[in-house]
């Protein structure tokens, strides 16, 4: 059968760089550092004392009070970048048929800050029988989000929850695009939300070591392919794509902002944590994209990479980059948003995607910041072009997204220049 072709009509962001996605790209691309101090409990006792937190969010601006109440702050963050996309694309629901209009919407943990707040209030009441908010189930499962999108616009297409750990929302933009070019669908509300600055996400991650110390200077302490890497800087927020089948976009004038080339998956089969040392499962995952999307490595112009600021992590990604584009890895530009934004986890691949997008869109790629030519990591290879510091303009006629997960999920998309 022949594929239909797949574009992207609507984006959505809540970032710690933005709570909009003029915001989002106008100080990722100005190198803004999202980090500081956490504000939401006392970290003192914590190995980490800072996050990248969204600031000044107010879900009443777009949920209804009551309703708001019914939701964990993740679903809070998936509602209003939903609704920011919806907006973008200029989609009205009441002129389409919903039954072919679906939501795949991804949490890497879902309602953590329910679960905690939940049974730190049974712990400490239980002397008194179990006591429960009726919404504590729905305000925590990781599929709520989607479930609750469906409902806010009466979209009975598929609709399902991704679940990949960091790589979740990236899953859940494949999925989108795998269903719109078999035309099961006309378009898809897509993309991940994650909501896990609390104590038991911050004092989880630092069990495992995962997280940045650096609590003397937490804007540079997200610092990809430097030396004095010491993990990565938790993040939070939501991003959100429309992927709308081209013949339906055309016919209602939708505007464009690129059209999803490819998608690939793997699995590194490895370590319940880290990366293959040798990038095994991300060499294969872009493989995976670029023959998904009939591509050769040389029309690829920039990658936003996963990027972590871990001492595996990115130097096995980078490994990786060398071994699938050879001598182009080179020309290529590569950045790490999460630099900036720090790692949002399960919204991670959506809020890249649209970091990835916009660059095709703008002609412009976004910067990796807090490096200095003095922390040079030997294992490094810095002819690679990792844009440090400061935003490059250059043609982006096609960018690739890579996302890795816990459990060796790894999940890739392309994207690229919309023509005729």
């Amino acid at each position: 059968m022949e594929l239909k072709r797949v574009i992207v009509t609507g984006l959505g962001a809540i970032t710690p760089i933005g709570n909009s996605v003029p915001e989002f790209w106008e100080n990722l691309v100005n190198g803004v550092s999202g980090a500081g101090p956490i504000t939401y409990f006392d970290a003192s006792q914590f190995k980490t004392h800072f996050a990248c937190e969204v600031k000044g969010f107010d879900p009443t601006q777009y949920v209804d009070w009551k309703e708001s109440r019914k939701m964990d702050l993740y679903t809070q963050y998936a509602i209003v970048v939903a609704k920011q996309a919806v907006a973008d694309s200029g989609l009205d629901f009441d002129k389409e048929d919903t039954n072919r209009i679906g939501v795949i919407f991804g949490a890497g943990i879902g309602g953590i800050r329910t679960f905690q707040e939940e049974i730190g209030n049974y712990a400490v009441n239980k002397e008194n029988g179990p006591k429960f908010n009726p919404f504590f189930i729905p305000k925590m499962i990781s599929d709520i989000a989607a479930g609750q999108i469906s409902m806010l616009y009466d979209l009975r297409g598929p609709n399902y929850a991704t679940c990949s750990a960091c790589a979740t929302s990236t899953n859940a933009i494949i999925d989108a695009f795998n269903l719109i070019r078999l035309g099961k669908a006309n378009a898809i509300v897509t993309g991940g939300s994650e909501a896990a600055i609390v104590e038991a996400g911050i004092g989880g991650f630092n069990a495992m070591h995962a997280l940045s110390t650096r609590n003397d200077d937490p804007q540079k302490a997200s610092r990809p392919f430097s030396k004095t890497r010491d993990g990565f800087v938790m993040g939070e927020g939501g991003g959100c794509l429309i992927l709308e089948e081209l013949e339906h976009a055309k016919a209602r004038g939708a505007n464009i902002y690129a059209e999803v080339a490819g998608g690939g998956l793997s699995a590194d089969a490895y370590h319940l944590t880290a990366s293959h040392p040798e990038g095994l499962g991300a060499k294969l995952v872009m493989k995976n994209a670029l023959k998904d999307a009939g591509m050769k490595p040389e029309e690829i112009d920039y990658i936003n990479v996963h990027g972590t600021s871990t001492p595996v992590g990115d130097i096995s990604e980078a490994k990786a980059i060398q071994h699938v584009f050879g001598e182009h890895a080179y020309k290529l530009n590569i950045s790490s948003s999460k630099s900036m934004t720090g790692h949002l986890l399960g919204a991670a691949g959506a809020v890249e995607a649209i970091a990835a997008i916009l660059a095709i869109r703008n002609n412009l790629v976004p910067p990796t910041i807090n490096h200095n030519e003095e922390d040079l990591d030997e294992n490094v290879d810095y002819n690679l072009n990792f844009t440090f510091n400061k935003a490059q303009e250059r043609t982006v006629n096609a960018a690739l997204s890579n996302t890795f997960g816990f459990g060796g999920h790894n999940a890739c998309v392309i994207f690229k220049q919309y023509a005729e």
